[in-house]
């Protein structure tokens, strides 16, 4: 079901490519617009479906999805581009990767998707990764 927080979920992904293109080609500051825009949904999507009444299993999966993809993106185009170390993307994409790797792992175990619900401390690391990139971006456009 489309209902706002998930409209909200899917303008970032959709700006996900357009954020990368402008990074890529060295338009930091639209980059960095862009880039705050897909912060500000990943803010806003949650609260809204909260308080709004408005939570859905589409949402559940989708928003985390989003975020993901935003912050790896993010971090593997930086690194292509080399402002930030590439050990540092390693980092960033190996900890996603083992969280992936352990959740199969439990999957098969049980034999059915184990729910799975966001911590605050997956909250804040997302969010120190958010505000990393954002640092980055600004240092790209203000050197």
């Amino acid at each position: 079901m489309l209902n706002l927080p998930n409209f909200l979920t899917l303008i970032r992904i959709v700006a996900i490519p357009f954020f990368l293109i402008l990074l890529a080609s060295h338009f930091y500051l639209d980059a960095l617009v862009i880039f705050i825009i897909g912060a500000l949904t990943d803010a806003l999507d949650g609260a809204v479906a909260r308080l709004t009444n408005q939570k859905t299993s589409l949402g559940a999966y989708l928003d985390p999805a989003a975020d993901k993809l935003l912050v790896i993106s993010s971090f593997v185009m930086l690194g292509m581009i080399e402002a930030i170390p590439a050990w540092l993307v390693v980092l960033v994409v190996s900890r996603d990767i083992i969280i992936l790797f352990g959740y199969g792992i439990l999957y098969f175990l049980v034999g059915d998707r184990p729910k799975v619900q966001p911590s605050f401390i997956g909250k804040l690391s997302t969010l120190f990764q958010l505000l990393t990139v954002g640092f980055v971006l600004v240092f790209l456009h203000n050197p």
